[in-house]
């Protein structure tokens, strides 16, 4: 574990946010969320966040999706994968 998350907190995400440093606070209020996904508040404020992001550089989101959909067509490779050889070991 990384001795930093330890001290991930909302208002650690706060500062880091207010100092323009948006990245690592979406980072951080991923973190919380991970942890206490019903959450709202932080639900929200990373939503602010990801907006503020997009709205700072748009390009970088084409980039995250489009690693997103290239993480999802390997997900379902290695779902395919994996049917194949349980179907291949009942034989």
């Amino acid at each position: 574990m990384n001795n930093d998350k330890v001290f991930y907190t909302k208002t650690m995400a706060k500062i880091y946010a207010d100092q323009s440093n948006l990245g690592k606070a979406a980072e951080i209020y991923r973190y919380l969320l991970e942890r206490e996904p019903g959450r709202q508040d932080l639900i929200d404020a990373l939503s602010e966040i990801e907006k503020k992001l997009f709205e700072k550089d748009p390009e970088g989101l084409v980039k995250l999706f489009s690693k997103w959909v290239d993480l999802l067509l390997k997900h379902y490779g290695l779902q395919k994968l994996k049917r194949l050889q349980n179907h291949l070991g009942d034989k």
